[in-house]
């Protein structure tokens, strides 16, 4: 189906807007991604949008083509606007040329298959979307399974950790648990679960990792609860030379996960 649309009071562009909030996008099952390189990236790890909008005047290129075709036959909805009305729904003075709508993914443990990686990233209470998207990029680089979030933590479809994972939400596995599930999901299968700490703390560089591998950060401010770090398998630290006392939880996630990531290797 294609629709042309030229009016900002059209209820399809009030619909696309309304995804930007979590409250609309936790009603619809819906988020939004932008950009033809992030669409792409969805397109080829098999995710098409339901619907795709694109700027009425816009450059020709073979990707957008393979996108429309793909969204064609998926019988998706393809939308030709104006700039505008293209930034309006994005939420960005200078929007990209194209913007998609996805459902979003099946989010719970059950859906986890920890025997298809080494590595999977964990993150308790990560607050700030950025860092969230940032830690799907790393999973991607890393070849890991997937990020779990634990607790309260940013939507991983918000427009800001969509845009931040440049691509990965749609490479990573996504779930999301309480604590006490998580744990005792963990402990029904294999899997090593190791954090960043202080306490009884072996040096990060050569330790025993074992696979699977679940590379745990906490929240920003506060890092892991006490209960967190004791159930932990292993716990390791890292060297802080300068005045700050600890690292960015996402640049925290990808040290590990890349030393992690070597030691499996070897």
């Amino acid at each position: 189906m294609r629709k042309h649309i030229t009016g900002f009071s059209n209820p399809t562009v009030k619909y696309l807007r309304s995804l930007r909030e979590k409250k609309h996008r936790k009603r619809e099952g819906k988020f939004l991604a932008e950009g033809l390189r992030l669409l792409t990236d969805a397109r080829e790890s098999g995710r098409v949008p339901e619907v795709l909008v694109m700027a009425q005047q816009r450059d020709d290129h073979p990707l957008l083509s393979a996108l429309e075709n793909a969204v064609d036959s998926a019988g998706g909805e393809v939308i030709t606007t104006g700039p505008e009305i293209l930034g309006k729904i994005t939420g960005k003075d200078n929007p990209q040329s194209v913007a998609g709508v996805f459902a979003e993914f099946d989010t719970s443990l059950a859906a986890l298959d920890r025997t298809n990686a080494n590595i999977w990233l964990v993150a308790q209470a990560l607050r700030d979307p950025g860092n969230l998207g940032t830690m799907l990029r790393t999973g991607d680089a890393i070849g890991a399974g997937g990020l779990i979030l634990i607790d309260d933590c940013a939507d991983p479809f918000s427009v800001e950790a969509v845009r931040a994972s440049m691509g990965a939400i749609f490479t990573q596995n996504i779930a999301r648990a309480p604590w006490s599930d998580f744990h005792d999901w963990l402990r029904e299968g294999e899997g090593q679960l190791v954090a960043a700490s202080l306490r009884d703390a072996v040096p990060y560089r050569g330790a025993p990792y074992a696979a699977p591998c679940f590379v745990m950060v906490g929240n920003e401010s506060q890092g892991l609860p006490e209960e967190y770090e004791t159930s932990c398998d292993l716990r390791v630290t890292m060297p802080m030379r300068g005045r700050a006392d600890s690292l960015n939880a996402a640049v925290a996630a990808a040290v590990l996960g890349y030393e992690v990531l070597a030691s499996l290797d070897c």
